[in-house]
């Protein structure tokens, strides 16, 4: 069984000594993959295991467990090295878009001079005229696309952008990613997160305002959206004298290190889609230029429509038409995608905004606790337990050969029981 990423992250993260409850908690796992992955886990990475008088379970750690693993797999190596080379094609890729729009514009507009310069002598004055006049007004939009326009309007600050010229294009053209792509592990971590909080014993209420789905009738009366919080993290259901049920989750109430009270949201927060982080600048400019583009491609087109003057002047111009289709469907895709991403983005934004409005209405019935609600959270309370297995709580481990800790308990036990008759004796 590989190390699982997310196990390897939460065991840094606490400090190289954690429990099953511990990791399930930092990594949203489900109790039983956390249990297996720290097994797995100690057994590659040489951890240790050290149980406690009250027999639970702590597994310490190398800090250097990652180069031990990254020794011991070539997989882990090749996945690492892969990522650092994905990294720069990524990258690559990104940036190809915005240079591909700059050589579109480019030799679009260059054929189209080529073209006019070519065709100069069988035109008449006024045809030229007019055509060249509105042709050699594109250096005045690109003038008022560029980055640097709003230095001439002083009342307008700045925006500032982390992203340069050829990465806000792509952002223009596809954004950056989805916000929400780590929901999941974020919902079991804030669920985790609450049952620890509340020492490992909690009502469905207090956990409802993380879940999607909830239904209504019978499956919320009965609080059948439970059943995958229980089974992820192990937990045991009772019920109260007046029939109301509470949770209580065994191995989260176990922990290492002393736990202190974590704050999170109220309620599982989904971030809204943003259409691009690029500045309103980049944007504009982005736009811009993929109308300068569009507009270019269509008045090349116009141009090469017969098939003759591609024939006669040949060279850049006749590259220009075999790949014309190319540039007009990019130069259209590039005005059309955005526009049907922004659409796209309003709906799930709207979608999203009603999920967090469910969820912030169910948290706000435990603001409103009526004294039904007050009761059950009450009885919840017997069940809440913390406990934490510090290092002179070990009675075994694996780090030290069981037959030496066995003397070295004896020892402890018998010095105790010396000191114990000498202090009687005094007395």
């Amino acid at each position: 069984m590989a190390p699982d990423p997310a196990i390897m992250q939460a065991v840094e993260k606490l400090g190289y000594r954690v429990t099953i409850g511990d990791v399930a908690t930092q990594a949203g796992l489900n109790v039983g993959l956390a249990n297996q992955g720290l097994l797995a886990l100690a057994s590659d990475a040489g951890g240790h295991m050290q149980v406690a008088e009250s027999g639970d379970i702590v597994y310490e750690f190398p800090r250097n467990f990652r180069d031990i693993l990254r020794n011991k797999y070539l997989r882990l190596q090749l996945q690492e090295w892969w990522k650092k080379i994905w990294n720069v094609l990524f990258y690559l890729i990104r940036i190809s878009f915005g240079i591909f729009l700059v050589v579109s514009i480019v030799l679009i507009y260059v054929a189209i001079i080529i073209i006019i310069t070519s065709s100069r002598s069988d035109n008449d004055n006024d045809n030229r005229g007019g055509f060249s006049g509105g042709f050699f007004y594109f250096p005045d939009i690109f003038w008022f696309l560029s980055p640097n326009y709003d230095s001439y309007q002083q009342q307008r600050p700045r925006e500032k952008s982390e992203l340069n010229f050829f990465e806000a294009v792509f952002s223009f053209l596809f954004g950056d990613g989805n916000p929400n792509a780590n929901l999941e592990e974020r919902r079991w971590q804030e669920i985790a997160t609450v049952i620890r909080n509340q020492s490992g014993a909690v009502v469905a209420e207090q956990i409802s305002p993380y879940l999607d789905d909830i239904g209504q009738g019978y499956e919320q009366e009965y609080e059948d959206y439970m059943l995958p919080v229980l089974t992820r993290f192990n937990g045991q259901p009772q019920v109260s004298p007046e029939g109301e049920i509470v949770y209580y989750f065994p191995e989260l109430q176990v922990s290492a290190f002393q736990q202190r009270r974590q704050s999170i949201s109220n309620y599982l927060r989904e971030f809204s889609w943003r259409f691009s982080k690029a500045s309103s600048g980049q944007l504009l400019l982005s736009a811009g230029l993929g109308v300068v583009n569009f507009v270019g491609a269509l008045i090349l087109g116009s141009l090469l429509q017969d098939g003759t003057v591609a024939a006669e002047i040949g060279g850049l111009v006749g590259f220009v038409q075999g790949i014309y289709w190319l540039l007009l469907a990019y130069g259209t895709g590039f005005l059309g995608i955005p526009l049907i991403r922004y659409f796209w983005i309003q709906w799930r934004n709207g979608k999203i905004s009603d999920r967090n409005q469910q969820r912030q209405a169910r948290s706000n019935l435990l603001t409103s606790a009526d004294a039904n609600l007050q009761q059950k959270i009450a009885y919840s309370n017997q069940f809440a337990a913390e406990k934490v297995i510090g290092k002179d709580d070990s009675v075994y481990s694996t780090e030290t050969d069981l037959l030496d800790q066995e003397v070295e308990n004896s020892a402890q036990i018998e010095a105790e029981w010396r000191r114990r008759l000498e202090q009687g004796g005094k007395e």
